[in-house]
């Protein structure tokens, strides 16, 4: 992939990729030093004089990853140049890892690039447990990757997720506001308390069953375990859950045959980072 941008000012190179092509800071100066910074098909460096009608290029390459493509299904639910959305099953890895270093979602995703001739790394935007599935958003190279990264940080990025519950709220929708924090090492799970960081979550009711509910959760803010943590602790924890349920709840879970959390990435609404056009992706999977 290649950035093209022909410049209708003078000014600095390193301004144009800062403000016109919304390149981060870190890409630029990689870039830089690998003498990637094209003006009229010439490398130059950020402090270069550009004048209206110079074309600008910065060919994108994406290093091969130390993980092996793995062929296996792959639900595609979105793809153009810059992005990926998938579908990730339950169960699955997002990423290799010195245990793991074949069976996960990327190792099947740059098995579809290759397969489809792209030269494309896997940059994940929205990261899920291995037993949390649906919606995986990703980016095809670094720039991509730093532009969802910022709306991301800006909440650009609507999330929603449906939860299948143990019990269920009193009301149809609502909010948890209550601070997450991290367990003691070497424990990995988090839990309520006030000298934790601030969460949000919002809720709504979307079916009342015996037993249970299914909610539509939206994190405002992005804590890990936070759905989790905050239904748990609400006193409707999400059926599946073993680390986070209750008695009655995994009692439940048990009966229904249920050896997962029933937490899916349900839907994920934002406008296309570089051509600005509404995207709303949705699993095909649900609670």
């Amino acid at each position: 992939m290649e950035l093209k941008y022909i410049a209708a000012r003078a000014g600095r190179l390193s301004s144009f990729l800062r403000e016109e092509m919304a390149m981060s800071a870190g890409l630029m100066n990689r870039l830089k030093w690998q003498d990637k910074l094209f003006v009229n098909g010439i490398p130059r460096h950020t402090d270069h004089t550009v004048v209206p009608g110079d074309v600008i290029t910065v060919p994108l390459e994406e290093p091969m990853p130390d993980y092996p493509a793995e062929e296996g299904p792959l639900t595609i639910l979105y793809e153009d140049e810059y992005l990926l959305a998938v579908d990730k099953p339950a169960g699955m890895l997002i990423h290799p890892s010195r245990s793991a270093n074949t069976g996960t979602l990327a190792n099947r995703v740059l098995a579809h690039y290759q397969r489809t001739g792209q030269q494309c790394a896997f940059h994940p935007i929205t990261r899920l447990d291995r037993d949390t599935y649906g919606v995986v958003l990703l980016g095809k190279n670094a720039h991509v990757h730093a532009l969802l990264t910022a709306m991301q940080e800006q909440k650009a990025i609507q999330k929603t997720y449906h939860a299948l519950v143990w019990g269920g709220p009193g009301a149809e929708e609502g909010s948890i506001d209550a601070p997450i924090e991290r367990r003691p090492l070497p424990s990995l799970l988090r839990y309520v308390n006030q000298t934790g960081k601030p969460s949000l979550t919002r809720y709504r009711v979307l079916q009342r069953r015996k037993d249970c509910c299914l909610l539509a959760l939206e994190p405002v803010t992005g804590r890990t375990h936070q759905l989790r943590v905050h239904c748990s602790h609400m006193g409707f924890p999400i059926l599946g859950d073993p680390q986070y349920g209750s008695e009655e709840s995994l009692a439940l879970s048990q009966t229904m045959g249920l050896t997962t959390q029933v937490l899916c990435a349900k839907e994920l609404k934002l406008l296309h980072p570089v051509t600005g056009a509404p995207l709303m992706l949705t699993s095909r999977q649900d609670a």
